[in-house]
């Protein structure tokens, strides 16, 4: 191109320039785009989740990657927000540029056409008539209107052109679909949590990170009343109120206080036979200053209650601070008897267990639990195990085990069994102690059992008997040497099994045997040791009248030592048992404030109108070019349409007929 040319091309400014590339359709399309990639984001990545779970599910470097990007609050992050903003920004550009044109072409009649164009489209006929000029406009124009077009007429020397068009509303379409995407991307972002990042960016607000009651949450970490849109929860026990909802922040929160309170009058629940929630809803109460008298309503699942724009969803339910009582079996030497607690959930309490000093936290309470029966080999057929309670035990350390366990002994194999869950993270699977029940269907026969194991006079006398038995039976001369070592030998056994279970004890067989021996001696070990065992516990029972020993005594033994075996992985210097409980339920609401819904809901009926405009209202368009012609009327007939043009043969075909029709008539008339 040469320089010349190149001077005469008008010279266009940088703000041109950002005004025409913001309007144009490739940018546009990179912004939706981008939205629908970041909304797929945000459907399969779950959303404000507390922090933990996604540090559990994609460790820490992957998590610290996601935080930076943004992705656990995608339609809050800042990048999403600008896209959306961007998007506005484009689509009014377009609007504005083409609004102008749209307008004119609704009404244009296009009536400067030529001769030569209607001649070179692709839809044409023509035709003569005996009829006068005048006398075909005049039947044409009617002809046109019957069949719903507007019609101008255009006397252009000895011609005349008869202009129609039909659908000009279309182009209405085109720019109530590009509005309707304005309105509700504005509606959008009158819902997003901007003014919120806004005033976190000035230092007005601080997410708040502790878990503190209420009274204690800071008053930059509160939201007052106003028109700004959230969407918080807040769980409310039966017979409670609040006035406050909690919002999700990042790995904190913030409080939103609401204009009204909301209390808990009663909270219902009902369950299919597998145990899964079948429906819940809750009696509320609303008070306000603004109503005359309380308003109650009753909320479920999908049927909220919306008061004063706030609209309240009945989410979840939970226990509410269920009173707990809990017999505390130590399993250590020294205190055989219980201590009773009494306790709620969600209550935090510090415990002295030997030398141990233990934070008891507990976490929750089920008043049954639906479990696959362990006694049939079909996982479908279920049954209810009774009531549980979880709780932690952390360590000053910080460092902390959860368990949870059963009230009720469970049947397995025809013996009934206490079961005590333990883990030592959320992402493990709970691993369970099986303590087998005495008579009375608990754990104090467990616990007598291994406090005896415990108590080094019984253990020392009953390790005499059996040397001075085992002496008699070798015949053997009574050698100090020999007895005293027998006798350390069948204590130290139990002691180490006590401590450590049968891997202690093998492992000292292993480290103390030498090995031509280990093999001979090994099972000997083992026998006296199972020997000791069961004469401790026989010792313990009252025997009947025979000194008879019944078959579920053996079995209960022998449960016994397994459940023994597996204390040293049980991490826990207590059992605490369940004894008695006060059920009280909780339910969990969302409240949700959306100024932009009647937004959105105006930009949905714009484009339902805009579309129905586009798609099922063509514009059609028809010119018919009169002249004289050896002394008749020459009609060129000339059509288009801006959408289904294989639809338009036909239309087409039809009009030229009955236009074709109507000046022939005339000519007769």
């Amino acid at each position: 191109m040469s320089r010349t040319q190149d001077s005469q091309r008008p010279h266009r400014s940088l703000a041109w320039r950002v005004f025409h590339f913001l309007g144009s359709m490739e940018f546009a399309i990179t912004m939706l785009i981008t939205l629908a990639i970041a909304s797929v984001i945000g459907t399969v990545l779950q959303q404000n989740q507390p922090y933990p779970d996604y540090v559990i599910k994609f460790g820490p470097y992957w998590f610290d990657v996601f935080e930076k990007l943004g992705l656990y609050d995608v339609y809050s992050a800042l990048w999403f927000l600008a896209i959306l903003t961007l998007l506005v920004v484009s689509t009014s550009v377009c609007v504005i540029r083409h609004t102008p044109s749209m307008f004119r072409d609704m009404f244009n009649l296009r009536t400067n056409v030529q001769l030569k164009s209607l001649r070179s489209m692709h839809h044409r006929a023509q035709w003569h008539t005996a009829a006068s000029t005048e006398a075909s406009v005049t039947a044409l124009t009617e002809q046109l209107s019957r069949q719903g077009y507007r019609t101008r007429i255009t006397e252009k020397e000895d011609v005349q052109l008869v202009s129609a068009m039909r659908g000009g509303m279309n182009r209405l379409g085109y720019i109530l679909t590009h509005v309707a995407i304005i309105v509700i991307c504005v509606g959008g972002l009158l819902d997003s949590n901007l003014p919120l990042k806004l005033a976190e960016w000035q230092g007005r607000i601080e997410v708040e990170t502790r878990n503190l009651p209420l009274s204690q949450v800071p008053k930059e970490s509160r939201l007052p009343v106003g028109p700004q849109a959230f969407r918080g929860s807040v769980s409310i026990p039966e017979g409670r109120a609040s006035s406050v909802a909690y919002l999700p922040m990042r790995d904190g929160y913030l409080v939103q206080n609401l204009p009204f309170t909301i209390e808990v009058k009663d909270f219902r629940i009902e369950h299919y036979s597998s145990g899964q929630p079948k429906s819940f809803e809750s009696d509320l109460v609303i008070y306000d200053t603004d109503l005359n008298a309380p308003l109650e309503q009753t909320i479920a699942v999908n049927h909220p209650l919306i008061y004063k724009g706030y609209a309240i969803y009945q989410a979840s339910f939970g226990d509410g601070g269920s009173e707990l009582s809990i017999d505390a079996w130590p399993l250590f030497a020294g205190q055989p008897e219980a201590t009773e607690l009494e306790t709620k959930v969600f209550e935090t309490r510090n415990m002295q267990w030997g030398e141990q000093t233990l934070q008891l936290e507990v976490t929750g309470f089920r008043p049954f639990n639906i479990n696959p029966d362990p006694t049939d080999d079909d996982p479908r057929n279920v049954r209810n195990f009774g009531p549980s309670i979880q709780f932690k035990l952390r360590r000053d350390t910080g460092e902390a085990m959860e368990y949870e366990n059963y009230m009720l002994p469970v049947e397995r194999n025809g013996r009934d069994y206490i079961l005590s869950g333990v883990r030592g993270s959320p992402a493990d699977e709970f691993a369970y102690l099986h303590i087998p029940a005495d008579e009375d269907g608990g754990v104090e026969g467990f616990i007598q059992f291994l406090h005896r194991l415990l108590d080094k006079n019984v253990i020392s006398t009953i390790a005499a008997e059996m040397k001075q038995e085992t002496l008699v039976s070798l015949q053997s001369q009574e050698d100090q040497v020999l007895s005293d070592s027998l006798q350390r030998t069948l204590e130290t056994l139990v002691a180490m099994f006590v401590r450590g279970g049968f891997d202690e004890v093998r492992e000292f067989i292993e480290q103390t045997l030498p090995e031509a021996e280990r093999d001979s001696l090994a099972p000997a070990y083992l026998a006296m040791l199972r020997e000791m065992l069961g004469r401790v516990y026989l010792q313990g029972l009252s025997a009947d009248a025979n000194n008879t020993v019944s078959e579920a005594e053996l079995l209960f033994l022998q449960d016994a030592i397994d459940a023994i075996g597996s204390l040293p992985r049980y991490g826990s210097p207590v059992y605490l048992a369940l004894t008695d409980f006060t059920h009280i339920e909780s339910t969990g609401l969302q409240i949700a404030r959306s100024p932009g819904k009647s937004t959105v809901y105006l930009g949905c009926a714009f484009l339902i109108i805009g579309v129905f405009l586009l798609f099922y209202l063509p514009q059609r368009r028809f010119w018919i070019w009169l002249s004289e012609e050896n002394g008749q009327t020459r009609l060129d007939l000339a059509g288009m349409t801006n959408r289904n043009p294989r639809e338009f043969d036909t239309v087409f075909e039809l009009i030229r007929g009955k236009l074709e029709a109507v000046t022939r008539n005339s000519a007769l008339d």
